[in-house]
């Protein structure tokens, strides 16, 4: 019986390991096209629409491998390169996050006078994706080489579906999805309630931008604070370093130990203070 009560947890351990040591190759391919998808979503939310996926990893790699030999020749010490090394390697991805939050918190108050500018052209009569291309003159200059873009595709194909969608894809904003939609889906269906649906949208948009800045000013302290928080140690650490005995310390095994939990704890502190002070955006619509 103690065999086969062996045989029995054997087999279980296996079937528990199973997937990750013989892992299947088709998930393998979906989570590579899903980290690609994610890669070139943050490229477009940042304004790098058209650069390639790839380019973020040579980066990442790069900025890695800078960081962790300066740290070296300052410190001496291996696990404050270690730190170091990951720290560059995910600086490119959180600069760009941190550039795609300002790029959509400083276009958040110009949808308004682009929804307006398209209410006016309507009125006037003029068609869809001459509203839409008249924004390349006549609306926010931040805006205007996007649909400035949007008119040289519209002239070239005449298709105003493609248009769009690579309108969408240049702006990577999801009031910019909402307000695009909702043009395409007029221009499929028709109908007269267009401009109210314009207005509604604007008079939509404005009250979220007002709220949302109303917010982020009383929570920015939040945000400071965790940045305090996670720089102020590693500079103490690295003065300590930068003395002989200190050197010595944090070069032992011990001291090793010590500041890669020191790390993880800090990181983990961080990455929580931003999630409490932190709006959930608006979801973008896709095709």
């Amino acid at each position: 019986m103690t065999v086969v009560w062996g045989a029995l947890l054997g087999a279980g351990v296996v079937l528990g390991v199973s997937p990750w040591v013989w892992p299947r190759r088709e998930p393998r391919v979906r989570r590579a096209r899903a980290g690609d998808g994610r890669t070139q979503a943050l490229l477009q939310a940042a304004g790098f629409a058209h650069a390639p996926g790839g380019r973020l990893v040579v980066f990442s790699i790069g900025a890695a491998a800078l960081a962790a030999a300066t740290a070296w020749l300052v410190t001496a010490v291996p696990a404050v390169g270690a730190v170091a090394g990951t720290g560059g390697a995910v600086a490119p991805t959180a600069w760009l996050r941190a550039r795609a939050r300002r790029i959509r918190r400083a276009r958040r108050a110009l949808w308004t006078d682009v929804c307006d500018l398209l209410i006016a052209s309507v009125r006037a009569g003029m068609s869809l994706p001459d509203a839409l291309a008249s924004v390349a003159e006549n609306g926010p200059p931040p805006l205007r080489a996007a649909f400035r873009g949007f008119a040289r595709d519209i002239a070239a194909s005449g298709h105003f579906d493609s248009s769009a969608a690579r309108l969408q894809a240049t702006l990577a904003d999801p009031v910019a999805d909402r307000i695009i939609e909702t043009l395409r889906m007029a221009r499929q269906v028709g109908g007269s309630e267009l401009v109210p649906v314009l207005r509604a949208l604007a008079t939509s948009v404005r009250t979220e931008s007002t709220l949302r800045s109303e917010i982020e000013a009383r929570q920015s302290w939040i945000h400071g604070a965790a940045v305090l928080g996670l720089v102020a140690p590693w500079v103490i650490l690295t003065l300590l370093a930068l003395r002989p005995e200190g050197a010595r310390a944090y070069g032992s095994p011990e001291g090793g130990v010590l500041i890669l939990v020191g790390a993880a704890v800090s990181f983990s502190a961080y990455r929580m203070m931003l999630r409490i002070g932190r709006l959930p955006e608006p979801r973008r619509w896709t095709r």
